[in-house]
């Protein structure tokens, strides 16, 4: 016995037991796995909503893999296939006076602004993750509450 007294731990033993079993369980690793990819989705819906048309190539050309666990990271990769992307996001050079025949109109402008398409997704994202994670991250708390 110690100076302070003696105390029976077994519920906390029992509560130890419950969290490590809900946490070391596949169950966890699904759920986390499911709302990582659901806030993936909603990302690739943004950048497809932002994304601008012209033939709808660019648009349809997003894709979404993941998600990828390393160590404590879970990501989801989002890409867009078109070589161009990167030119319509940030805007490119041009040739001045170069004839360009599907426009049937000669360049006139050396720079051409970037839409910032995926920059719009992202902050759109980024102000839909409370909505996104939250209801996840109480029905986990919950879980681990529960006996």
């Amino acid at each position: 016995m110690s100076a302070f007294g003696s105390f029976d731990d077994e519920e906390f033993q029992e509560f130890a037991k419950h969290v490590n079993a809900v946490v070391s369980g596949d169950q966890l690793k699904t759920e986390v796995k499911k709302s990582v990819k659901n806030v993936g989705e909603t990302y690739k819906r943004n950048a497809q909503a932002n994304t601008p048309v012209k033939t709808g190539d660019l648009r349809r050309s997003w894709q979404l893999k993941g998600p990828f666990f390393s160590g404590s990271d879970i990501t989801v990769e989002l890409r867009n296939s078109k070589n161009y992307a990167s030119f319509v996001e940030n805007g490119h050079r041009q040739k001045v006076g170069q004839y360009v025949p599907v426009i049937g109109k000669r360049l006139k402008a050396s720079w051409v602004p970037g839409q910032h398409f995926l920059q719009k997704a992202t902050d759109q994202t980024s102000s839909q993750m409370p909505q996104l994670l939250t209801p996840i991250v109480w029905d986990m708390m919950r879980r681990l509450m529960d006996d």
